[in-house]
């Protein structure tokens, strides 16, 4: 059966904004961060930012490289980020002095402080994402999975620390 002008063979039209996941993927990303902008404001804290203070609440001492693997960020990017970050008084950037090539980024007070707010904020958000708890691990499960994927595919693995478990 031959294609259609407006579908393949089965039918479907691939061709149309609603079939693609990129659009799905961006629609909903961007849902998600104003979900999260609405509390990140009384924060003082932007989308980029909170996911670098979600690293270094994590594990306090991080490179520039080493924020920028596990955000997909580049250093170009970055930089202003953590600089604007610093002048919020939430981290110092100090040199490696083993390497000094290294730029190492550690949390002040202030910013280990903000981590409370932002339990608190996490916890309000649980009534705001539209997803009961399950359906919410299965589809970061899935997307752990996808991420994964496209990783590998585009030779950039090395960014995510494991495949997510079947």
């Amino acid at each position: 059966m031959e294609g259609t002008q407006n579908g393949d063979a089965e039918g479907v039209n691939r061709v149309l904004l609603e079939q693609q996941i990129c659009f799905r993927v961006y629609v909903a990303s961007n849902l998600v961060t104003r979900l999260y902008r609405l509390h990140l404001d009384a924060m003082g804290l932007t989308y980029p930012q909170y996911l670098v203070m979600l690293i270094l609440w994590e594990t306090e001492l991080q490179s520039v490289s080493q924020l920028g693997d596990r955000l997909y960020l580049d250093s170009g990017t970055l930089t202003p980020l953590l600089k604007r970050l610093e002048a919020a008084g939430l981290v110092v950037r100090r040199r490696d002095t083993i390497d000094e090539r290294r730029v190492l980024i550690a949390l002040t007070e202030i910013g280990r402080a903000l981590r409370e707010r932002a339990d608190a904020m996490l916890r309000a958000l649980e009534g705001e994402t539209c997803l009961l708890p399950g359906d919410l691990d299965v589809l970061g499960e899935q997307l752990d999975r996808y991420i994964w994927d496209l990783s590998a595919q585009l030779g950039t693995q090395g960014r995510v620390d494991a495949p997510p478990v079947d």
